[in-house]
């Protein structure tokens, strides 16, 4: 067997809930390649060819069977902010120094009388909107007649092209054309790049994310103040913008992972952890969308990787509901025994390392947790290790301990 299909044959015993032949790894290297080889932070919104060098090294070097997919840092790529003026984003160089990690800028960019407006028509409301709002370079959309004239025939639909060549409509749609190149090139080195690494048998963790419709709502448009108060003011239209969103959600998230053939989805879920919603409001407002997101990937036989950020523990009786075998759960801060005696005979658990060890441990220690993690949640296969979060921070000397380790200590056979 090559040594791809040994990696292959590995991840799937994991997810499947059999005992495969070692603990499988999965890294997330996020902006440490760019530390490790003396590039900035910024450098990997501009440089991609060098960034890619980087972390070609690292995961060669680590040799990992899944990691983090190389644009993860990459929201987008810096010449594209540049084009549209993106505020709702600060990335390295722009709003915060070269060697800071992205700041996702949170805010109201939908009020809640407009929710009307998005239940009526979301394109409608998303382009002439929302868009204008979170790109300053996007503010000619603005300007823009409804929609809906383009589709009601030659008379209404001539009219709406006059409004293209009004120049801050037209400023707007240059910027889009030029970004077009940009993003194409950027998109399909990526592709190349995660092929390369597939016939190492290092396997990117997913090509398609999903977030699920609470989060859309209350990360991009209403944020988590606005999202919280109409859990209690306008519940009825939470849920109903909820509704509206799930179709887009599904069905872009399926296209891209059958396009790309990665079959792993990636789901980052926010404010469903214990700490943001009581469990009677994680009944009504987030686990219904949830599991109906899991339970609609998995009936397109592909894999589900939610990241069960913060703690879960109030959760993991919903999570016991899903089929068996079918799930990876990256865990965050929840507590690993609590985790395995809930979902042993439920999902593959993705956990065990907090960064914070890797970052000023040492090599006794790190040893000494990974063994425990080995020891609490992988004696009958199951898992996969992994750290809490991205690794910008760690000790690269750390990390090689600890994967080293995992290698020698997580054999079963």
């Amino acid at each position: 067997m090559t040594q791809t299909n040994v990696k292959l044959k590995r991840i799937a015993d994991a997810v499947e809930l059999e005992v495969p032949d070692r603990v499988p790894i999965f890294l997330q290297p996020n902006y440490l390649p760019a530390k490790i080889a003396g590039l900035t932070y910024r450098d990997l919104y501009y440089n991609q060819d060098e960034y890619l060098d980087a972390l070609r090294r690292l995961l060669i070097d680590l040799d990992p069977d899944l990691f983090l997919p190389g644009d993860t840092p990459v929201v987008a790529p810096g010449p594209i902010n540049d084009l549209w003026g993106t505020v709702q984003i600060k990335w390295p160089g722009h709003g915060i120094g070269v060697n800071v990690s992205h700041q996702f800028v949170e805010g109201e960019y939908m009020k809640q009388e407009e929710y009307d407006h998005f239940l009526d028509d979301p394109t409608d409301f998303l382009i002439r909107v929302y868009t204008p709002r979170i790109f300053k370079k996007m503010a000619g959309l603005s300007m823009l007649p409804p929609l809906i004239n383009l589709s009601l025939g030659c008379y209404f639909g001539a009219a709406m092209a006059n409004f293209f060549s009004t120049p801050p409509i037209a400023a707007a749609l240059e910027a889009m054309q030029a970004s077009a190149k940009t993003g194409a090139e950027w998109t399909m080195k990526f592709s190349r790049f995660h092929q390369e690494m597939a016939e190492l048998g290092i396997y990117a963790s997913h090509a398609a994310t999903a977030m699920v419709p609470f989060d859309i709502i209350s990360d991009m448009l209403r944020g988590m103040k606005g999202s919280m108060m109409d859990m209690f003011q306008v519940p009825e239209k939470l849920l109903a913008a909820q509704e509206k969103l799930y179709p887009s959600v599904l069905e872009g998230a399926v296209q891209v992972a059958k396009v790309t053939g990665n079959p792993r989805v990636f789901i980052p879920l926010h404010r469903g952890a214990d700490g943001f919603m009581s469990p009677k409001q994680f009944e009504l407002f987030y686990w219904p969308m949830l599991k109906k997101l899991i339970l609609d990937l998995i009936d397109e036989e592909l894999t589900p990787l939610p990241f069960f950020e913060g703690v879960y523990e109030q959760r993991l009786q919903y999570l016991a509901e899903l089929p068996k075998g079918k799930v990876i759960g990256w865990f965050d801060r929840s507590d690993l025994s609590q985790v395995k005696a809930a979902l042993k005979d439920t999902m593959c658990i993705a956990a065990g390392m907090p960064v914070s060890l890797l970052q000023t441990g040492t090599p006794e220690t790190v040893k000494e947790y990974t063994r425990k993690i080995i020891d609490t949640a992988g004696g009958d296969g199951g898992l996969i290790m992994a750290t809490n979060t991205v690794l910008d921070e760690a000790n690269p000397e750390l990390i090689k301990v600890w994967v080293d380790y995992t290698k020698e200590y997580g054999r079963y056979v």
